[in-house]
């Protein structure tokens, strides 16, 4: 199965839960770090259609949408209690980056960048677990 790259338009969901499958998932505590991260990520190798910038309210509203639309089956897994860290975290003003990593040498990259840009969560999602980076 290949992995593509996200759209805003397209959101990867598994039983209604989001998914995103060789992405990580930044969350950083302002839109200055999101943008500043942002930058350092094209200077470490990213291209732009690499990385999905959403503010706060975006991402909030997109993890409610979601959540109200999660399977039963999904209640019970990992990726539903991230859909609602990710919500609160919207909540408290995070602003978020989306980024494709789809090996190891990708993720680590984002890791680096995500810690000096004080990033409350980067979570890499593989197809069968979700992986913390920081």
């Amino acid at each position: 199965m290949t992995i593509k790259r996200m759209t805003k338009a397209d959101h990867p969901v598994s039983f209604g839960a989001f998914k995103p499958v060789g992405h990580v998932v930044v969350a950083l505590p302002d839109e200055a770090r999101a943008q500043a991260a942002t930058a350092a990520l094209f200077a470490v190798g990213f291209e732009e259609e690499d990385v999905l910038h959403y503010s706060a309210d975006e991402e909030g509203s997109e993890m409610s949408r979601m959540l109200d639309h999660t399977s039963r089956l999904a209640g019970f897994g990992y990726e539903v209690t991230l859909m609602r860290r990710y919500q609160q975290l919207a909540r408290e003003g995070c602003s978020w980056l989306l980024v494709y990593a789809p090996d190891e040498a990708h993720a680590t990259r984002v890791a680096d960048v995500a810690r000096r840009f004080d990033a409350r969560v980067a979570e890499k999602y593989h197809r069968l677990v979700v992986e913390d980076l920081i």
